[in-house]
């Protein structure tokens, strides 16, 4: 069956636009540890692509000695995160010229991540690439955040397109699932040392960088 014809290209911001996703697993690992909670760097990369409450929530489940605020957790966890991207946050490979490949061929451009507003805006500024989106939307909005499918939709509407006219660039499981889920065409863009793993294959279309995305366009 062919694919529908795409109107626009959403991406998932950690791991896709900015390389923050080995930050976000040493802040968790730090925290973890100095809260006496034994998780592993290996273990910590199965949460990847929830939204920060959920990675608490998660592990707070598996360590209920540990009696401390949940928000205060997910506080530290971001402030040590937003505090890397100011200093020495850098664009994913292909960033500026996959932003300009979606313009140069008149589609929309949209932004749906689990990372809250504050980091949002600390990505964007960093980057200097807030002018390069038509709707951006946090899954902090939300009750559930990825791979709940509600960031997607809500970031398709604001974009006023049906979903099934949006692809989705991803690089998590957690994130290709949400974006299944809202019946997107999906792009997923893994890691290299997670390039092979199987999972994979529920994505329409896998690529090695967003490199890969304008070629993928003129297919579509």
């Amino acid at each position: 069956m062919q694919a529908p014809a795409i109107q626009a290209v959403i991406f998932d911001m950690d791991g896709i636009l900015i390389d923050s996703e080995p930050v976000w697993q040493q802040a968790e690992y730090q925290v973890f540890q100095q809260l006496g909670m034994a998780v592993s760097r290996e273990a910590i990369q199965q949460t990847t692509g929830l939204r920060i409450d959920q990675v608490v929530d998660f592990w707070l489940q598996r360590f209920p000695e540990v009696k401390v605020e949940p928000q205060y957790i997910a506080d530290q966890i971001i402030a040590a995160v937003i505090a890397y991207i100011r200093r020495d946050g850098k664009p994913m490979r292909g960033v500026v010229d996959a932003l300009s490949a979606c313009r140069s061929r008149g589609l929309k451009v949209g932004l749906a991540t689990s990372s809250s507003w504050d980091i949002i805006d600390a990505v964007l500024g960093k980057l200097a690439i807030t002018e390069a989106f038509d709707a951006i939307q946090s899954a902090q909005d939300f009750p559930l955040g990825k791979p709940h499918p509600e960031v997607y939709l809500s970031c398709a509407a604001k974009l006023a397109l049906p979903p099934s006219r949006c692809l989705a660039v991803e690089d998590s499981f957690n994130g290709l699932i949400a974006a299944r889920a809202a019946n997107m065409q999906t792009l997923i863009v893994p890691a290299a040392e997670q390039r092979q793993d199987p999972r994979w294959a529920a994505a329409h279309y896998q690529g090695d960088s967003l490199e890969a995305l304008s070629a993928l366009l003129d297919t579509l």
